[in-house]
């Protein structure tokens, strides 16, 4: 018995290498192929599909609605545990990124050799429950400790969902995907902002640490029991390869030119983004006398909604412009990149709040068009056991120079100035760092688009 069970997986085993490399099946072998696919894949169906997207959409939410919670409760939080500018963008940024990129290249080698959905439902938990334990720090080393909690579960989010999705949606349709995945960053500043503003207006920056944390383990819940493992390189035709070392697939991304470009290119737009999603409230706060609440919905709607549409859409777009050239899913970032620099010098150099508010539009639809694009090239770069961990690796650059050192660098120089600007010393740090980091980054993404494609084609089977 245990040896007809073995030749009929052995059979199995030499259809599906048939029809993975292109060979003519016989009429029995492709029935058989459909119906094991129709019974084996999970993600066979376009609702299951959809469903599996929408949810993971749903924990990268999750991500960053407890990632930017702390940017609207922050002054909150200064004048009760009487912090500096530069004690605050270490808490949301460098300290929290080392240990969020840290963990990030573990959890990924781990996710590309073993099952991914129990490892995003792992993390999420993870980073909720410290969320909302947050809420009780008595001071600046409490809170220091709970929001490393939250970085190093944070750390097991996107590396194994991207990779995930990767194996749910075919390449033509992949950019598109994880952009509408990509969404969850926005739709968590949106959330963040508007919850956050409110509750702690009403209640207390505690409180809304506690109601925002608790969701999230429901969620952790559904991912477990709602979702299944997808098969990887069914999506791709591809053979499944052994375990790769990390350094082989380090040295393969080193090895191509575009990502290089990509990767700083996506760290210097994410230095302005995470910045500005850190700062501005501080700064409407300081040097335009805006409450919490009614700046937590202005900003819940230019950088949240507006950023949800222009990350997808910017995904989208691509993909139609790649039909004729796959280039323009780099060119399309360098190009907002560029947009994006005037507009943010008005938002913090007008003099009225709400002519600034509006001009933060822009930017806010923007910033983050480069992020499924990114993201769809560089596992278009590298084999199918390589993809979370070339996630984990590409976002070790854009968190340790993006959300690592661009809250810090305008804490600090903010701090700097202070002795003689005053509370416009955070308008002013914003304006020096900026604009500059938003225009460079548009160069490496241009720079990215001239050797993309020839990069692509030297993809490893």
């Amino acid at each position: 018995m245990k040896a007809q069970r073995l030749s009929a997986r052995n059979r199995w085993e030499e259809i599906v290498r048939k029809a993975i490399s292109g060979q003519k099946l016989t009429w029995g072998e492709e029935v058989g192929t459909a119906m094991t696919n129709q019974t084996t894949n999970p993600y066979a169906t376009p609702s299951a599909r959809y469903y599996a997207v929408g949810l993971l959409t749903l924990v990268y939410t999750f991500n960053f609605i407890d990632r930017q919670l702390l940017a609207i409760l922050q002054e909150s939080i200064k004048a009760d545990l009487l912090l500096e500018d530069w004690q605050l963008g270490l808490l949301t940024g460098l300290a929290f990124a080392v240990f969020y990129v840290t963990a990030g290249i573990p959890i990924a080698r781990w996710a590309d050799n073993s099952n991914r959905r129990n490892i995003v439902a792992l993390a999420v938990g993870t980073w909720s429950f410290m969320t909302a334990i947050s809420g009780l720090a008595q001071n600046y080393t409490h809170l220091m400790l709970a929001r490393i909690g939250v970085g190093v579960g944070e750390a097991g989010g996107s590396p194994p969902a991207h990779s995930m999705i990767s194996d749910m949606f075919p390449p033509e349709n992949r950019a598109t995907a994880l952009s509408f995945y990509s969404m969850g960053v926005s739709f968590g500043i949106l959330f963040g902002f508007l919850f956050g503003g409110w509750l702690n207006e009403i209640f207390s920056w505690r409180v809304a640490f506690f109601i925002v944390g608790a969701p999230g383990l429901l969620v952790a819940l559904a991912v477990r029991f709602t979702m299944h493992e997808p098969i990887r390189g069914l999506a791709d035709n591809r053979t499944v390869t052994d375990s790769v070392p990390f350094t082989q697939v380090l040295a393969l991304l080193w090895s191509r030119l575009s990502f290089r470009h990509m990767a700083f290119g996506a760290a210097l737009n994410a230095f302005a983004g995470y910045s500005i999603s850190n700062w501005s409230a501080s700064f409407f706060i300081r040097s335009h006398g805006m409450s919490t609440g009614e700046l937590g919905t202005w900003l819940a709607l230019s950088q949240g909604l507006g950023g949800a549409i222009g990350v997808f859409f910017g995904g989208y777009f691509a993909e139609k412009l790649a039909r004729n050239d796959v280039r323009w899913y780099m060119r399309l970032p360098a190009i907002t990149g560029v947009i994006s620099v005037p507009f943010i010098v008005l938002t913090f150099t007008l003099d009225d709040p709400y002519h600034a508010l509006i001009a933060s539009i822009v930017p806010g639809l923007l910033f983050n068009v480069y992020l499924g694009n990114t993201l769809a090239m560089v596992h278009g770069l590298v084999g199918l056991r390589m993809r979370a961990l070339a996630s984990a690796i590409l976002f070790f650059v854009l968190n340790l120079i993006g959300l690592g050192l661009g809250p810090f660098s305008v804490g600090l120089l903010s701090t700097y100035l202070e002795a003689t600007l005053g509370i416009e010393s955070l308008r002013w740090a914003i304006i020096y760092l900026l604009p500059i980091a938003m225009f460079w980054s548009a160069c490496h993404f241009y720079l990215a688009a001239r050797t993309l494609k020839v990069d692509l084609e030297n993809a490893p089977n």
